[in-house]
């Protein structure tokens, strides 16, 4: 599940590139899917993909049909209350993914800010020195509260963000400054 999904781009190349898994794009905003998901039904010969569904849903309200089915969630680049709920280990947010997570299954995280123009949104987050470090302390502890434990920590190079398939990472990689710090948690059942 790819939660966040954006235009839905990462949630369609992962289907194109391994037809034998099921991907699941989820969004509040459904608007930027229209190209992709309109796309995802075509035709196989025209483009289109019968392994990628895409569902209009917030984090705060995820359909409890997707409850315990999750191999893997990813949250790319988030933006506005997602953000806000991953980067400051909101407990509600947290239980709703671990709820939808299958036993054993992994979350990963990737978050990119530029300490000068993202100041205004780190300050609202209140997330004063988001880093490597933070994310090993702070977070680690808030999500081992609801059965989401730290993996693995660690920093994206510029180079490696474009494994990722999504708009944003293109987008953001025409900054210097920005710093991108990823975390990978399993979900214990």
């Amino acid at each position: 599940m790819d939660i966040g999904t954006g235009d839905g781009r990462f949630v369609y190349e992962s289907a194109r590139q391994n037809p034998e898994k099921f991907f699941i794009g989820i969004d509040p905003n459904t608007k930027p899917l229209e190209k992709i998901s309109m796309k995802a039904t075509r035709r196989p010969a025209k483009g289109g993909v019968a392994n990628a569904l895409f569902i209009r849903a917030a984090i705060e309200a995820l359909p409890h049909e997707l409850d315990n089915t999750a191999d893997e969630i990813h949250i790319h680049f988030p933006w506005g209350s997602l953000l806000r709920a991953v980067a400051s280990g909101d407990e509600q947010i947290l239980r709703g993914l671990h709820r939808i997570s299958a036993p054993g299954g992994l979350l990963e995280v990737v978050i990119g800010f530029d300490p000068e123009r993202d100041l205004k949104e780190i300050e609202r987050l209140g997330v004063a020195d988001f880093s490597v470090a933070y994310a090993r302390t702070t977070l680690a502890s808030r999500y081992e509260q609801v059965g989401l434990q730290m993996k693995e920590v660690g920093r994206l190079e510029k180079d490696e963000w474009t494994r990722l398939h999504t708009s944003w990472a293109r987008r953001l990689s025409s900054t210097t400054a920005r710093q991108v710090v990823y975390f990978i948690a399993e979900a214990q059942k």
